[in-house]
C-alpha cells in the first residue's frame, strides 16, 4: 500500500475561510476509499485532515489489532478529591428496598383504602410496604427492618421488574 502527504493551499472558492466546504470533503473520502492508498494526509493552513485505511482481516472485514482503546481525560485534583470524598452522612444511611420478582405494585390492599406507606411513614419491621401481584398471587412484601420510607418508586399499579427499586429507606430505631 502507498502511503501520500500533502501540504498545499488549496481553498474552496464559495468559502473565504481557511476550511475545506462539505463537497470536497466527500469527494476527497470518495476517493481516498476507492484508491489503493493506505494513508493521506492533507492540509491547508489550520485545517488538517488525516486518513488511513486499516489491513483487512483475513475474516474479510476490517483488522482491529492497530485499535488504540480510548483514554479516559486524567481527572483534575478536584475531581480526585471529590471521587475519594465520603459521602454526607445523610447518603450514607439511605438504602433501598427492591422488588423480588416481576409483578404488578399495588400501593394499597384496595383501591378505596389509603397506601400502606407513604414518604415519612416509619414502620416496624414485618409492617407491609406494598403488595406484589404475580400469576394472580397476591404477595406482601414487608419490611426487613424498622426505617422511614424517604421515597416511593412505584405507582399503584406499575409493572415492577426483578431488582427495581420500590422504596428508598433510612433505617431507624423504634422505642417500644
Amino acid at each position: 500500500m502507498r502511503r501520500i502527504s500533502l501540504r498545499s493551499s488549496f481553498r474552496p472558492k464559495e468559502r473565504s475561510h481557511n476550511a475545506m466546504n462539505d463537497t470536497l470533503l466527500l469527494t476527497i473520502l470518495d476517493k481516498f476509499s476507492e484508491s489503493s492508498l493506505a494513508e493521506l494526509d492533507l492540509q491547508d493552513g489550520a485545517f488538517r485532515l488525516t486518513l488511513k485505511k486499516t489491513p483487512e482481516s483475513p475474516y474479510g472485514g476490517p483488522s482491529w489489532s492497530d485499535a488504540q482503546p480510548l483514554r479516559e481525560p486524567t481527572p483534575t485534583i478536584e475531581e480526585r478529591r471529590k471521587e475519594t470524598a465520603p459521602p454526607p452522612a445523610e447518603e450514607t444511611l439511605r438504602e433501598t428496598i427492591t422488588s423480588p420478582m416481576v409483578a404488578t405494585f399495588y400501593a394499597s390492599p384496595n383501591p378505596d383504602t389509603p397506601a400502606f406507606v407513604s414518604p415519612g411513614s416509619v414502620v416496624k419491621a414485618g409492617d407491609t410496604l406494598c403488595i406484589l401481584e404475580a400469576m394472580k398471587m397476591m404477595n406482601r412484601l414487608e419490611a426487613d427492618f424498622d426505617c422511614e420510607i424517604l421515597a416511593v418508586h412505584a405507582g399503584n399499579g406499575d409493572l415492577v421488574e426483578y431488582g427495581q427499586v420500590l422504596f428508598e429507606v433510612q433505617r431507624v430505631s423504634i422505642a417500644l
